[in-house]
């Protein structure tokens, strides 16, 4: 318990509430699933075009954000399962062999490489109070984790209902300008719920736990 307790404290997030993410700073975090766009399979034209737009689009904002990259190993069971009950319901037997070779396949594949999957995210900072942001680890830079005197830890953060509540409503407004911008730009967003926060977290403070990892990753899949 002492080692938990011990490990808690290199965390800066507090709770995760109502799709909010609340740091321990009293600062507030929401995330937003981006899906990508191939700018390749574009001509020289269009890709100038987007280039030009997303340049207004952070022109645009008064306000900082975080682009995050992470690439999870995909769990595949779910689609293996879903193979081999399609196997039992095929009734051609041609149908049969080549569904049965496809799964073999793609299990020996899948034991044999690792199949990865890219999440783009986007993190949407609110605070009431300017703070510092010197060069960090990327979870300390999203999640705003605190450096320097000690003995800061001990200040109550705690907020209200009300505080919070005024505080998420500022954050909601920061989003929506961003949802807007990058819709702009054909791309889709979604706003990353609690269930799926808590995956992504986990899955970042813990990056070799796969079996847990890919819990609820359903949820923010675009």
């Amino acid at each position: 318990m002492a080692n938990e307790t011990h490990s808690q404290n290199f965390v800066a997030i507090k709770e995760i509430r109502d799709g909010v993410v609340i740091l321990k700073s009293g600062a507030l975090r929401g995330v937003l699933l981006v899906t990508a766009m191939n700018l390749a399979l574009k001509s020289s034209e269009e890709q100038e075009a987007v280039i030009y737009q997303f340049q207004n689009f952070l022109n645009s904002i008064d306000f900082s954000i975080e682009i995050v990259v992470q690439s999870r190993r995909m769990d595949i069971r779910p689609y293996l399962q879903m193979l081999d009950e399609r196997l039992l319901q095929q009734k051609e037997e041609l149908m049969r062999v080549q569904t049965k070779m496809y799964i073999e396949y793609i299990r020996y594949f899948s034991e044999e490489v690792d199949i990865m999957k890219k999440y783009f995210f986007v993190v949407v900072p609110y605070t009431s109070s300017q703070t510092s942001y010197r060069k960090k680890s990327i979870i300390d830079r999203i999640f705003g984790k605190k450096g320097g005197d000690k003995k800061k830890k001990d200040v109550d953060l705690s907020m209200s209902e009300e505080q919070f509540q005024e505080k998420r409503l500022q954050l909601e407004e920061r989003i929506g300008v961003i949802r807007q911008g990058l819709q702009g730009l054909g791309l889709k967003v979604e706003y990353v719920d609690t269930p799926a926060l808590v995956d992504l977290f986990y899955s970042l403070y813990n990056p070799g736990d796969v079996q847990k990892s890919v819990v609820g990753s359903e949820s923010i899949e675009t």
